[in-house]
């Protein structure tokens, strides 16, 4: 079902009787854990910066008695900058769907009024049309902070983006994946690999960066379609050596990176290697530590302790944190929970240290940070838009790390 595309109208929005119940999950675990639309940082710049900074190795000094003072040795400082996204949406309803209460004997033969449990929940359109278009802004804004491809224009003939977790996070990636390509390109429906590639048809792949090809997202899972020798290949979204179709990628693209899913069963050694590298890079070391899984990974996990513990309920019930339900798992870095969310790719396991991260909403005078206002009156309808400017800011990518390439 999708929605509707203009104007809210009787004709395009009729009513219903009975209770409403949503068929699209609108949780946003992450977001919701570091703030969510009311909480987080403010900025008076579309960009935004921050710092980190290193101390010298440590080693045991041999300084001499009496010897003078050593050569001065000053600890430099780096700046790490995003950029806030623009999030907007238009919601326009006629005066007479917000009139419109009651439900409409059907038009057509038989003429049977069905009998719900109840009165139309939706009572003022308009409002219930809003609180759903918030909920969508809610979910972009966890989505882009999770897979963000970091975009800043030269002109505004591109949309300003938001750097995701995924992007931002490059010294503590492990990739178990097979077949690692980066620097591939696109045209129409075909990927041509800058190097030679052994995919058969019907394996599973993930792409890391898609460049401007369409119809592909970063972190999902494809399938390979079709081979030709080993120069090119073409991906479809169902599994199997057979039936689908390959998807269109739009015109020319370069910088296209993938690799292949791991067939081995994810151990607990895998998971605690790759926390480690995390930890001894810095991160984990304060605030909550989390794994950031999909429902593959959090089925993986699971299995994993258990099967290394011995226990058949490995995972105990933990906090909640920003409203979220986290359990935890005990590691060999202490207890780390686990954040359950959609939006992360299925093949991978994301390690942060939250208190690192924070949305960063940039101020506009006079009207707020994320906000609802009437559009201009040219109609019988009402027309508002919500508006608001978000980036993330994810302090020491060191301090995160990624497991990816995963058995799905």
């Amino acid at each position: 079902m999708s929605g509707i595309a203009a104007m809210g109208t009787t004709f395009n929005l009729p009513n219903y009787n009975g209770e409403l119940f949503s068929l699209t999950p609108a949780t946003t675990p992450l977001l919701s854990a570091i703030g969510g639309l009311t909480g987080g940082l403010q900025t008076d710049s579309t960009q935004f910066e921050w710092q980190t900074y290193d101390l010298a190795s440590r080693s045991q000094p041999s300084t001499l008695e009496g010897a003078t003072a050593p050569t001065a040795e000053g600890r430099v400082r780096a700046n790490v900058r995003n950029i806030c996204q623009i999030h907007q949406k238009k919601v326009s309803v006629s005066y007479s769907k917000q009139a419109s209460k009651g439900v409409s004997t059907p038009s057509a033969a038989p003429y049977v009024s069905a009998s719900g449990l109840g009165a139309t929940p939706v009572i003022t359109e308009l409002d219930w049309q809003v609180e759903q278009a918030i909920k969508e802004i809610a979910g972009d804004v966890n989505y882009s902070f999770i897979r963000g491809h970091y975009n800043v224009p030269t002109t505004n003939a591109a949309a300003r983006q938001t750097k995701g977790l995924l992007e931002a996070i490059t010294t503590n990636v492990t990739d178990k994946g097979a077949n690692v390509q980066t620097g591939a390109s696109s045209a129409t429906d075909t990927v041509t690999p800058a190097a030679a590639h052994s995919f058969a048809a019907g394996d599973p792949i993930v792409f890391d960066a898609v460049g401007a090809a369409t119809n592909i997202t970063v972190g999902e899972i494809y399938y390979i379609y079709s081979v030709s020798t080993t120069v090119s290949f073409k991906v479809k979204t169902t599994s199997g050596t057979s039936g689908g179709t390959a998807l269109t990628l739009g015109t020319s693209s370069a910088n296209l990176s993938y690799h292949q899913v791991w067939t081995t069963t994810l151990t607990t050694d895998h998971i605690e290697t790759a926390v480690q590298g995390v930890w001894d890079n810095g991160g984990l070391r304060g605030g909550v530590p989390v794994f950031i899984v999909n429902s593959r990974q959090k089925r993986a996990i699971s299995a994993a302790y258990a099967t290394s513990y011995g226990k058949a309920v490995p995972v105990v019930q933990g906090e909640r944190i920003g409203g979220v339900a986290v359990d935890t798992v005990l590691t060999d870095f202490g207890q780390i929970g686990i954040l359950l969310d959609s939006d992360w790719p299925k093949d991978s396991i994301g390690i942060a240290s939250l208190d690192q991260l924070a949305p960063v909403f940039f101020n506009t005078p006079g009207k707020g940070v994320f906000f609802e206002e009437p559009l201009a009156k040219v109609g019988a309808s009402d027309d508002v838009q919500l508006y608001g400017e978000i980036g993330l800011k994810y302090g020491s990518e060191r301090s995160h790390g990624v497991l990816r390439g995963l058995a799905i």
